[in-house]
């Protein structure tokens, strides 16, 4: 293990050991959370989920920084699809309980906000399957389409904000590693069962849970840059 392993490890350890040893912590945490969601679904994503991007890199060079790699341009790019997974998660809660009632289910939104069962099992995966299926894709073609315009621009800030030339990057995608790895196979084997266990969580943790998933997305892209596709 290197110095900087240790450092990475001691970044995430420090970040999150106050909110366990400090009651108070914990509180105001859960206080500022409830009134500015959206704020604090941007700094967590943009925090976190930059963590696991620079894990991947990690894990692809044997480097947590590499020029060209831009860390801020990420790390505000993440910040709002961090927005948009948080508006995601309101929408497909929201909306997601009334096609199980019209389905048959009796009352999925008591059983959701109720203790664990059989069925609020059934409705969280249920809002997960729907999310995965509708917004992922959607999500994380547009995290491509922005990471591969931030290399194009080599991790520049000002670059970030020129211009996206959207059909030139989808004209250049790997479409069977994005198809084949990313969307075939990471969203049924993994994100369906890790966001069904987001919904079992209470409200006020499931931003903070999805953006600690952050950090498991920079292993998967890590490995879908070296891991075979499909023909």
């Amino acid at each position: 293990m290197k110095k900087t392993d240790i450092y990475f490890t001691l970044f995430i350890v420090l970040l999150f050991i106050p909110f366990f040893l400090f009651g108070s912590v914990y509180s105001v945490y859960e206080s500022f959370n409830r009134g500015h969601g959206f704020f604090t679904a941007f700094v967590k994503f943009a925090v976190l989920a930059t963590a696991g991007e620079l894990l991947g890199l990690r894990i692809r060079t044997g480097k947590y920084f590499s020029k060209g790699f831009g860390i801020i341009p990420r790390a505000i790019v993440w910040g709002f699809l961090g927005l948009l997974i948080k508006s995601a998660f309101v929408i497909f809660s929201a909306g997601v309980p009334p096609v199980l009632s019209y389905l048959g289910m009796n009352d999925p939104v008591s059983l959701l906000n109720s203790s664990f069962s059989a069925g609020k099992l059934l409705v969280a995966f249920s809002i997960s399957l729907f999310l995965n299926i509708f917004f992922s894709p959607v999500l994380m073609t547009l995290h491509k389409i922005t990471d591969t315009h931030i290399q194009n621009n080599n991790g520049t800030l000002r670059g970030l904000f020129s211009t996206i030339n959207v059909e030139s990057i989808l004209s250049h995608t790997d479409w069977k590693m994005h198809w084949g790895f990313i969307l075939k196979k990471s969203i049924p084997l993994f994100w369906i069962p890790a966001h069904t266990i987001t919904f079992l969580l209470p409200e006020e943790f499931q931003i903070l849970f999805a953006a600690l998933l952050g950090i498991v997305l920079g292993v998967i892209l890590a490995f879908a840059a070296v891991a075979p596709t499909d023909k």
